[in-house]
């Protein structure tokens, strides 16, 4: 075998596993996704309480207080009705849990300490800025299928201000002007007319999902202009690389503060995910 071809086999692994290997960053990120100030995010219906006060760009406002009681088993969460916490194939999911776990630990983690040792904090945010503010379509569209025309258009106004005064979305000026971001994905679309979630999923390099997230997931990618404006597949996928190693950075004492505290992560994390879920479909 050629040797450049084994070294771009090494260097697409390497991007792959770092680009979803995070699956408690991911559903952290997922709970954590609404806040613009510092906000308190509770989960106090089960035996698990998960409270956070933080900012999701980390930056301005590092990690105040994470507190984190035990995880209780996974019967515990029984109360919370049979399909909020349907996982079928929780032996699966454990061990597709434990590898993602164990990739973020040896191979993300340590990438995104040393990028942010070299790349100023308010660098980061802007990295963030610029990549959430072209993966406004998405958002849009879905709140469009909602009949959530309001939303539509403030992601069309943000669009509009980030590009523009903005610079290239680097700076969110739409948020000083009190323009907020939607959060719809196709995911919720599909549970907003009424598609169960179907079987909690952990898969390899992914984060956690259902099947009805998987499913829009890969809608949603469609609709990503990056996918059809950037055709080659080593330039989505170090944009991909970057933007992931970008996130990681940001939120580096939010998850180990949470990985330090908590027992039973893998149903502390399942039930975060599809409880945040559920929660973003009934708004």
């Amino acid at each position: 075998m050629p040797r450049s071809l084994i070294q771009g086999v090494l260097v697409a692994a390497l991007a792959v596993a770092m680009t979803g290997c995070a699956t408690t960053t991911a559903s952290l990120h997922t709970v954590a996704e609404e806040s613009e100030a510092p906000v308190l995010v509770a989960f106090v219906e089960s035996p698990v309480l998960v409270a956070a006060d933080y900012r999701l760009d980390g930056a301005e406002a590092p990690l105040d207080a994470l507190l984190v009681a035990q995880a209780a088993p996974p019967s515990a969460f029984a109360a919370d009705g049979p399909e909020e916490e349907y996982d079928p194939w929780e032996p699966f999911n454990e061990k597709m849990f434990e590898f993602n776990r164990r990739l973020d630990r040896y191979v993300l983690k340590p990438v995104a300490q040393a990028y942010n040792t070299v790349v100023p904090d308010r660098v980061q945010v802007m990295v963030s800025n610029g990549f959430d503010n072209i993966s406004f379509v998405p958002r849009m569209m879905n709140s469009i299928f909602q009949g959530k025309l309001d939303g539509a258009v403030r992601e069309f106004g943000r669009f509009l201000f980030n590009s523009t005064i903005g610079i290239g979305g680097l700076f969110d000026v739409a948020k000083l002007e009190g323009i907020e971001k939607s959060r719809e994905d196709f995911g919720q679309t599909l549970g907003f007319y009424g598609f169960g979630p179907g079987p909690y999923l952990i898969l390899p390099l992914m984060e956690p999902l259902t099947v009805r997230d998987a499913i829009g997931k890969g809608v949603d990618g469609f609709m990503d202009p990056l996918s059809h404006f950037l055709p080659f597949f080593w330039t989505r996928l170090g944009m991909k690389v970057g933007e992931t190693v970008n996130d990681r950075s940001l939120n580096l004492e939010l998850f180990q503060g949470f990985e330090e505290s908590v027992i039973d992560m893998y149903s502390a994390v399942r039930h975060g995910y599809l409880k945040r879920r559920e929660k973003l479909i009934k708004e």
